[in-house]
């Protein structure tokens, strides 16, 4: 062991490098709550997971208004409204120009008896003439012949004088209604007989002492008529 000033000096600086590792050592110590970057020098680790998203911001203040845009296409038509409330009537209108009168079909006859006993199984011939403007009966065959076709009335009435009568209207050769009137000795009677027919163009109609004569009890004077009368109710609408 040194002794002297040698070894007072030795020892100095042997004390003085103690106290400066103990210092340092001091020093160097890791804060626990520090990261260890900033006391070790280790590798770099990964990155971590992204984080969870952060809150809506609030709204920013509105801004300018913008320019108007473009009209859009027109849309369907709506549903039909419920009707409105009725107006009120308006005024008359003018009378209107005087109309054609409307042509009436006419097809008529009225006639009488002159002969006292017409001979049977044949027409009988009414020559006295109360009308006939259209001419739609003959006086020289005593039948009627249809000219406009349609329904027609047909009506006869007739003295009863001497004996029995029994007469039957014909269309076209057929007995359509028979009449038969039994006469009262010492007294006049009447038969009469009516119907109404459907007649086409050319159909003929007339009266006719039915049987073999023994009933033409028809008679006829200055005073008596027997008369045939027979007119046009309404044509058919499908020819006129």
């Amino acid at each position: 062991m040194m002794r002297g000033p040698s070894g007072f000096l030795l020892c100095l600086l042997l004390l003085v490098a103690t106290c400066r590792r103990e210092v340092v050592a001091q020093e160097v110590q890791p804060d626990p709550k520090m990261s260890c970057a900033n006391w070790m020098g280790g590798v770099p680790g990964h990155p971590g997971h992204n984080g969870l998203p952060g809150r809506d911001g609030k709204d920013g203040i509105e801004g300018p208004k913008g320019e108007r845009g473009f009209p859009g296409t027109p849309g369907q038509p709506g549903l039909p409204g419920s009707p409105g409330p009725m107006g009120v009537p308006g005024a008359p209108g003018l009378t209107g120009p005087k109309g054609d009168h409307a042509f009436v079909h006419r097809s008529a006859f009225s006639v009488g008896l002159t002969e006292r006993a017409p001979y049977p199984n044949v027409p009988i011939r009414f020559s006295k003439i109360f009308y006939n403007e259209q001419s739609h009966y003959d006086a020289s065959t005593g039948k009627f012949l249809c000219n406009i076709p349609g329904t027609y009335y047909f009506a006869y009435n007739l003295m009863v004088y001497l004996e029995d009568v029994k007469v039957s209207l014909y269309k076209n050769g057929k007995a359509a209604i028979i009449t038969y009137d039994q006469f009262q000795k010492n007294n006049a009677d009447q038969a009469s007989g009516s119907i109404l027919l459907h007649l086409n163009s050319g159909d003929e109609v007339w009266l006719q002492v039915y049987g073999d004569g023994d009933n033409n009890g028809i008679y006829a004077d200055n005073v008596n008529d027997s008369t045939f009368t027979g007119f046009l109710l309404y044509p058919d609408m499908d020819d006129h």
